[in-house]
């Protein structure tokens, strides 16, 4: 049953992690395409959020995994 778990686990964290940084890229696309003088601003802080996305997608990852191996 943790197998299961850890597997469930991990994919709805990749797909949220997915699902959020296509949702900032889109938001920073558009933002860009209508202040093209805030470009520099906008892309650094889309940068920052993917990668605070990114973190919490490998914290849950590494959950999942220590799920496998002592569940």
């Amino acid at each position: 049953m943790g197998l299961l778990a850890a597997g469930i686990g991990a994919g709805i964290a990749a797909i949220g992690a997915g699902v959020g940084i296509g949702m900032i890229g889109k938001g920073a696309v558009e933002s860009i395409a209508r202040q093209p003088e805030a470009s520099g601003e906008i892309r650094g802080a889309m940068i920052l959020t993917a990668a605070l996305i990114e973190g919490v997608a490998l914290i849950a990852a590494i959950v999942c995994i220590l799920l496998v191996f002592f569940a």
